[in-house]
């Protein structure tokens, strides 16, 4: 009645990255991920999808990082508007960082990728001490 059909999977050419589709050839997909997946970034959006913090708050909570590398992480993040900014006529003057709603929209993808290196971290430092880099 029907012809058979078979597919062969070795003819099957998977589909393009997402930056091979981009009409610069990738270099605005490449610029948002080098914002986006930097090591500061990525722990900032993870702290503050907790809720708005004060920059002091913030600086505190982020292992690691300068005054200097946090601004510059807050006003890259705040450009791109992931994060907003919100100051208070106080004295002295109050200032808070929250997540945009585009920010919110990453805070699964962050999640995952903290709960991606938790559960495999071991494996890592296992690979790291074979391959000679630990």
């Amino acid at each position: 009645m029907f012809a058979e059909h078979t597919v062969d999977t070795n003819d099957v050419t998977p589909p393009p990255h997402p930056c091979e589709t981009w009409p610069d050839n990738g270099r605005g997909f490449r610029e948002t991920l080098d914002r986006i997946g930097d090591k500061w970034s990525v722990l900032v959006i993870g702290i503050l999808s907790g809720g708005p913090l004060r920059f002091s708050t913030l600086h505190r909570r982020v292992p690691g990082i300068s005054q200097r590398m946090l601004t510059l992480t807050l006003r890259h993040l705040e450009r791109d508007g992931v994060v907003s900014r919100a100051v208070y006529a106080e004295v002295p003057p109050r200032v808070e960082y929250r997540l945009t709603p585009l920010g919110e929209s990453l805070r699964a993808t962050v999640h995952a990728l903290a709960q991606w290196v938790t559960d495999h971290h071991e494996e890592i430092e296992n690979a790291r001490r074979r391959y000679g880099s630990v």
